[in-house]
């Protein structure tokens, strides 16, 4: 697999860029919200995100995921400006310590916090947000920032769900494209929980070779969810093990960036894994 794997350097628009490709990089999940599916109120408190977000990078993140607004099934809409109010200084407090992500598919929100520092959008709509008219995309190819765009859609109805993913994925990128945005700046996440049944997450995972056909980095985000805890029927504070083995089958699978919470214990699971699979 390490002679088959592409490997990118994207710049980053503070500076900096990040290499995929070789070793599997790890982003940590910062959750500011009230109402997170795993973590939700543990970081509301401005000090004990920061102090959170240091200590995932002393455990081995590369990258920190902060975001404003749960996207668990059921969770409430947080307005733009509440969801700005949550992440903005904690990205500004944490500019250049490590490359940041905003988790968000509201272009305001992601306006707000490239201008406090971050480097990364990630939007779970992948561009196709019902809200979004190219906006999102516009803003990326301003900022030249790296988008990781997640396949999603309402219902788990497919008529063959890898094609019907890759389909997605084109669709975005054409979006981007057509507003000013490059290929380079694509990084495609498989929505692992998002418009997929527990079989049809485990299937894509299983599958995850299939999307190299794009030629650009992928990203698999696990960690603790209802699919692990229906396999194991454990809560969502004991599914470290469960979400250890997806991550190493997506690292296997070709994974590119891991969005984790248990930073210190997953870092030790990409290590042997990319080991195993010669990926330095």
């Amino acid at each position: 697999m390490a002679e088959l794997k592409k490997k990118w350097q994207i710049p980053l628009p503070h500076g900096g860029e990040l290499v995929l490709g070789g070793r599997t990089l790890i982003m940590g999940i910062l959750n500011v919200t009230p109402d997170s599916f795993s973590d939700g109120g543990k970081y509301t408190d401005f000090e004990k995100a920061v102090a959170q977000a240091k200590a995932m990078l002393a455990a081995g993140a590369d990258i920190i995921d902060v975001g404003g607004e749960s996207t668990r099934p059921g969770a409430s809409y947080v307005e733009a400006n509440e969801e700005i109010a949550r992440v903005v200084p904690v990205i500004k407090a944490l500019t250049g310590l490590a490359p940041i992500s905003i988790d968000t598919y509201k272009p305001e929100v992601a306006l707000a916090a490239l201008e406090a520092g971050a480097d990364i959008i990630n939007d779970i709509w992948g561009l196709q947000a019902p809200c979004d008219n190219g906006e999102m995309a516009s803003l990326a190819a301003k900022y030249n920032a790296p988008v990781v765009a997640m396949h999603n859609q309402n219902g788990t109805e497919y008529a063959n769900i890898i094609e019907d993913m890759l389909e997605f994925f084109k669709n975005s990128l054409s979006i981007g494209l057509a507003n000013g945005m490059t290929e380079e700046q694509f990084i495609f996440d498989i929505g692992f929980g998002f418009g997929k049944n527990a079989e049809q997450n485990l299937y894509v995972l299983r599958k995850l070779k299939e999307f190299w056909v794009l030629g650009r980095p992928l990203f698999v985000g696990t960690s603790r969810k209802s699919t692990i805890g229906k396999i194991l029927n454990k809560e969502v504070d004991e599914r470290i093990f469960g979400t250890a083995a997806t991550v190493a089958i997506a690292v296997a699978g070709g994974a590119d960036i891991v969005r984790v919470h248990d930073v210190a214990e997953m870092a030790d699971v990409v290590k042997v894994s990319d080991s195993i699979m010669g990926r330095q």
